[in-house]
């Protein structure tokens, strides 16, 4: 059972992941790095892309939060809020690079974070393996997704690539991390259905 305590730090930590600066304890990946010249076309291009991951990792802030509030064994409640904070550490490091390229966040990021909550939660009501699961199924389309970024990215913009790549090293060792804590092969329909929740997300804030 959540306690009131509870849930008001989560309330607080949603509110700060929607309408604070996010804040990073690692060096950001791209510091010291050259911002390479880029035409308008190339800039744009970068940061709609950045834009759609920092809209990502909105997400997955709120699916492990959500997660972490239903999850039953204290091991899972503490990879999964350990996950969480290096995912806030994602967020600084794509809204800053965002900014840079001369691009905004989506506007739609209450709604991502509103949603996503909502299905971590029912997630962790589940029980742990398949919770498990779900983040280890997260982590391997959200690298799938990454990978498909630094195929588009321009050559020349190493910063943003640099920040992608260190970004697919996390998620990479967050999916291992949850299969190896006992996370359930999900069912291909659940796989589905979770590809196209997250085409609809990155096709919508590539733009707004």
């Amino acid at each position: 059972m959540l306690s009131f305590d509870s849930l008001i730090i989560k309330f607080d930590k949603s509110l700060r992941t929607l309408f604070s600066e996010a804040h990073s304890i690692r060096p950001f990946p791209d510091a010291g790095l050259p911002d390479a010249a880029l035409d308008e076309n190339e800039k744009k291009l970068s940061a709609a892309l950045m834009r759609v991951n920092h809209s990502g990792e909105i997400c997955a802030q709120a699916l492990y939060q959500g997660q972490a509030l239903t999850a039953r064994d204290p091991v899972v409640q503490e990879e999964l809020q350990q996950t969480a904070n290096e995912e806030t550490e994602h967020l600084a490091w794509t809204s800053r690079r965002v900014h840079e390229l001369g691009g905004h966040l989506s506007l739609l990021n209450p709604i991502w974070y509103g949603n996503s909550l909502v299905i971590g939660a029912l997630a962790g009501l589940l029980g742990d393996k398949w919770n498990l699961g779900f983040m280890a199924e997260t982590e391997r389309q959200v690298g799938a997704h990454l990978q498909s970024h630094l195929e588009k990215l321009p050559e020349q913009d190493i910063k943003s690539r640099t920040v992608v790549r260190q970004m697919l090293i996390d998620e990479t060792r967050h999916g291992d991390i949850a299969a190896q804590l006992g996370g359930a092969e999900l069912p291909l329909p659940i796989k589905l259905a979770m590809q196209v929740s997250a085409k609809v997300m990155t096709q919508t804030a590539y733009w707004i």
